[in-house]
């Protein structure tokens, strides 16, 4: 881990100080997206960041990995979980992946950090834990990077519902 990005920017594995940078970027992907993320005081913002902290230091399962900026600190993160399922033919260890949290400031992106956070993450998937199956939900932007790096469409339709 710990690739070089351009101007000599690094990527590394995030820590619990790294939690409300990760939110930061969280309400940034949500908002691209379209959703309401509201401000600073909103209450999902302070549950996130301590879920956020907690994994960070006790989730032996998940992994997170930022770009700091020399002048602007973290501005781009990734994250990663697995996800514990029954064993199957194609899959021994029933464990699957899934990346999220995928976000970069509007600031900087196109140099490459998005790609640096996804190889560092992949490569935890790959040499930290059993997952062989990564999923992730791609954004019409990012869609194009994930391809690159091999991701497809499932074999079957993703669906989902939402309780109330």
């Amino acid at each position: 881990m710990g690739l070089d990005v351009p101007k000599g920017w690094k990527v590394r594995r995030a820590e619990a100080a790294d939690a409300a940078d990760l939110v930061r970027l969280r309400a940034q992907m949500l908002a691209d997206m379209g959703r309401s993320v509201g401000n600073d005081a909103d209450p999902w913002r302070a549950r996130a960041k301590d879920w956020f902290a907690d994994r960070l230091v006790h989730g032996r399962d998940f992994a997170s990995f930022v770009v700091d900026d020399p002048d602007d600190g973290v501005v781009a993160c990734s994250a990663g979980i697995c996800d514990f399922h029954a064993p199957g033919p194609e899959n021994l260890t029933g464990v699957r992946g899934h990346v999220f949290n995928m976000s970069t400031f509007r600031a900087h992106r196109r140099r490459g950090y998005a790609r640096a956070c996804l190889q560092s993450q992949l490569e935890w998937f790959r040499d930290e834990t059993e997952a062989r199956v990564i999923g992730l939900n791609a954004t019409p932007e990012g869609i194009a990077l994930y391809r690159s790096v091999g991701f497809t469409e499932p074999r079957f339709a993703v669906l989902q519902l939402v309780l109330t």
